[in-house]
């Protein structure tokens, strides 16, 4: 019988030591489920106990991710264990299949630091990190995924970097007002005031990034544009960001009429879940389409997240995996 050996690895900080361990220890028992050997700590020490020396090697290495991540501020959530124990083991697709170097550099290339943030935005997951390098080097992207998944909070995370640094003149905000299954009525106000509960998302990613006082001199200086979808046929968008949010609530043509607004200089984000289609039963969506026809042209980045890539709330995760499987 293959006696057990134990692998420890001492780390001097007692912060970071509890930035590894996680709230309640709970990344120790992710550890432990990716690994399934008994993850613990003794003293300053987080130690993996088994027989298998490819096991204990590939804990050492993890750690090792993981603690150069935290030294660059990432946070130690379970999404990146995840992600790095994926790229360190042949059944896990890696961040970038083939790409000899580690998760946690791909996370640091694909971080975005917008100016006046709380804090710099790191991807918390392989599909996140892909989508941001696909923002930064095409000029229009199209992220896909159940809730909770980050694609609108990394779309404007990224697209706030890109007006405030200046990099491009101005933020369109755009989505098609269809009601989530429930009729809202008449709205009051004036346009901005009646499409604003529609685009509230979009909203709440930007004062969850900026000072409320920045979203705020934005709009009034018309660096961000509400922009109604129904509205924008007949215009060319130069110069500037627009997002497109809800997507899958686009008819095809409605998706054509915006593709084909993308001026120069201009970027476009597009992002839709295309489980939550809102649209009446007859109209075919937009995104869906879009997807179809559009699949061979290799400027436009096509990210496609799913249940894994979920950072909102670990229940959220179950959640959107349960109702998968009813519908398989």
């Amino acid at each position: 019988m293959t006696p057990t050996e134990a692998v420890g690895i001492a780390l001097d900080d007692t912060r970071l030591l509890a930035d590894v361990c996680g709230v309640n220890d709970y990344n120790l028992h992710v550890l432990e489920r990716l690994l399934g050997v008994p993850v613990f700590v003794r003293g300053n020490e987080i130690l993996l106990e088994s027989p298998d020396s490819r096991l204990r090697r590939l804990f050492s290495s993890l750690i090792g991710q993981l603690l150069d991540a935290i030294g660059e501020g990432m946070p130690a959530s379970p999404d990146l264990i995840t992600a790095i124990y994926a790229s360190l083991t042949p059944e896990g697709s890696g961040p970038v299949p083939g790409a000899a170097r580690s998760c946690a550099d791909l996370f640091k290339e694909s971080a975005i630091q917008v100016p006046g943030a709380f804090s710099k935005v790191y991807p918390r997951t392989a599909n996140q990190a892909l989508f941001l390098r696909g923002l930064a080097t095409h000029d229009i992207s199209v992220a896909v995924g159940p809730a909770g998944t980050g694609k609108t909070y990394l779309s404007v995370a990224w697209a706030l970097r890109e007006v405030l640094s200046k990099s491009r003149r101005r933020l369109v905000l755009t989505r098609p007002v269809v009601e989530a299954g429930e009729s809202l009525g008449f709205l009051p106000g004036d346009l901005g005031q009646k499409i604003s509960p529609y685009l509230r998302p979009l909203y709440d990613a930007m004062e969850a990034l900026v000072p409320y006082d920045v979203v705020r001199r934005l709009e009034e200086n018309h660096t961000i544009e509400i922009a109604p979808l129904a509205y924008m046929r007949g215009r060319s968008l130069n110069n500037c960001v627009v997002i497109l949010d809800e997507a899958q609530n686009t008819t095809k043509e409605q998706m054509k009429m915006f593709l084909t607004r993308i001026g120069e200089g201009s970027a476009a984000v597009i992002t839709g879940d295309v489980t939550q289609i809102d649209l009446p039963r007859k109209s075919e969506s937009g995104l869906v389409h879009a997807l179809s026809v559009l699949s061979g042209i290799d400027e436009i980045f096509v990210s496609r997240m799913d249940g894994r890539d979920v950072v909102r709330n670990p229940l959220v995760r179950k959640i959107i995996d349960a109702y998968e499987s009813e519908i398989r």
